[in-house]
């Protein structure tokens, strides 16, 4: 009679941009079945109660904040499923999209572990479209171009690569770089006055969205005190389609703990926001 333990599945899970209501059936099912939940800054915490008989670990990544090493958090996985624990890895947005679950992934294939991949919502594409932003509109945009903007590295030669107005613009992790950005396009082409929005914390209950135009972009009038960095900005014609689609935003109507609707914070003439 063998004593070998069975090797337990590690699923990597997006957790959509933030309202767990955004989870898939099959993320919400294997957060049931865990045994370990092994989560990201990102991820809301309503999302874990999803998983209430799970034991908990946190290896969230912040700017400018002391982070887990990505070693780390696959030997983590590793070893919980050699212990033959169903291990979700819940990650924000979606896994393979600037969530390093690809090397995740790899680690864990050349472990010998089984895993899955289970997708999630990606913010950026959801964050534009709870704002009012379709990233593509016939007529206006026929493309989008997603970057991460957590270091000049890592958007410069994409951004230089694009035709100006060819095509929207999104950025991830980028409002440390808006400036930057802004100097990059426009010094390329693109067109000062060309429609811009920065929106924070999409879907969750401190939700808001700036507009202004391409040279506004890292100019006064986003209140950044409340973000850690992760917004996202968008660039392109389909912006302007905002002052239409956002009369009700998506996630107005997200009530939390059964409080009242998020208010929506919404831009004024100036581009700044209002209430």
């Amino acid at each position: 009679m063998s004593c070998q333990t069975s090797l337990g599945l590690v699923s990597l899970v997006g957790a959509g941009p933030g309202d767990p209501e955004l989870l898939t059936r099959k993320a919400v099912r294997r957060l049931s079945e865990a045994d370990l939940v092994v989560y990201d800054a990102l991820v809301d915490p309503e999302a874990l109660t999803l998983a209430p008989a799970a034991r908990r670990a946190f290896v969230g990544k912040r700017a400018g904040r002391p982070a887990v090493r990505q070693e780390f958090i696959n030997g983590l996985l590793i070893r919980a499923s050699r212990r033959g624990q169903r291990v979700v890895r819940l990650k924000g947005g979606d896994p393979f999209v600037f969530g390093r679950g690809g090397e995740e992934a790899l680690a864990l294939t050349a472990a010998g572990i089984p895993m899955e991949v289970i997708p999630g919502i990606s913010s950026a594409i959801a964050a534009a479209a709870l704002a009012g932003i379709p990233v593509t509109h016939r007529g206006l945009a026929s493309g989008f171009v997603v970057v991460s903007g957590h270091a000049e590295g890592a958007y410069r030669l994409i951004l230089e690569s694009l035709a100006p107005n060819c095509a929207t613009v999104v950025v991830m992790m980028g409002l440390a770089h808006m400036a930057a950005i802004s100097a990059l396009l426009i010094g390329r082409g693109w067109k000062a006055d060309t429609p811009a929005a920065v929106v924070l914390g999409a879907s969750t209950p401190g939700a808001a969205a700036y507009t202004m135009t391409l040279a506004q972009l890292g100019r006064d009038g986003v209140d950044l005190s409340q973000d850690d960095g992760a917004g996202t900005i968008v660039i392109g014609d389909v912006v302007r389609l905002q002052a239409v689609l956002s009369t009700r935003p998506a996630w107005a109507h997200r009530r939390s703990r059964g409080d009242s609707a998020t208010p929506w914070v919404g831009p004024t003439a100036d581009g700044t926001a209002g209430v």
